[in-house]
């Protein structure tokens, strides 16, 4: 009789601790960019103390907060949105870098995931000729300014960035994807996201955008792509 009131009460025990947490967790805001407070900061000084956040602790969810969270988010392997919510919100409560191990291939590959993520979130900008800022950007201007946010630095111009880092005959993800379009030589360039896709600041489509390799105006035009990650 005394084993089974115990094991009663371990039970209830049990179940009440999976509800408390669960309902605290689902009591904390999504925290997404433009979010701004003390739960911000928070965010800010675990990813901080973890190594994935190296910009001022202001409470402001900016690009730098965005991608320090797309890049943890990747290592741990979550979903990869750019969002702190439940899912993100628990693994940050539980991370531990003296145990921990990335769990999604090489650092290349983890970069490159990182790089796409942060790329997608610009779908939609508009097209502006020399623009590279998320007010608007040009080709060049797009990839020059994303792979700048993961410490690449790229000259403002689809033939200058074609002179930088490796040749590779198959592109992984965040390599840039260079064709000739309106020019001789390498006049257009984008990031490779995976399944024969690229994204990219198009002036036919108005913004930011993505394609397909196999489309018949870029796979005609296609020059090759090139690594410039490690």
């Amino acid at each position: 009789m005394v084993k089974r009131k115990v094991s009663i009460f371990l039970s209830a025990f049990l179940l009440f601790t999976f509800f408390t947490a669960t309902a605290v967790y689902a009591g904390q805001p999504v925290l997404k960019q433009g979010a701004s407070g003390n739960d911000v900061l928070k965010v800010q000084t675990k990813l901080q103390a973890f190594g994935y956040y190296t910009s001022a602790l202001d409470g402001e969810f900016g690009p730098a907060t965005y991608k320090a969270v797309i890049r943890f988010q990747t290592d741990c392997g979550l979903t990869v949105d750019g969002i702190v919510g439940q899912e993100t919100l628990q693994a940050l409560e539980r991370f531990n870098p003296a145990t921990f191990s990335p769990n999604r291939g090489s650092i290349g590959d983890r970069t490159g995931q990182s790089i796409v993520s942060f790329a997608q979130q610009f779908l939609g900008t508009p097209y502006v000729w020399a623009g590279s800022s998320p007010r608007g950007f040009d080709c060049s201007g797009f990839t020059s300014y994303v792979l700048g946010q993961f410490g690449v630095d790229l000259p403002h111009a689809a033939d200058g960035q074609f002179r930088e880092g490796v040749q590779v005959s198959q592109p992984r993800l965040g390599d840039l994807v260079f064709f000739s379009t309106y020019e001789p030589g390498p006049s257009h360039v984008g990031i490779y996201i995976g399944d024969n896709q690229f994204i990219h600041s198009s002036s036919g489509a108005g913004e930011v955008c993505i394609t397909s390799l196999s489309a018949p105006y870029y796979s005609s035009r296609y020059l090759g792509a090139r690594r410039v990650i490690n």
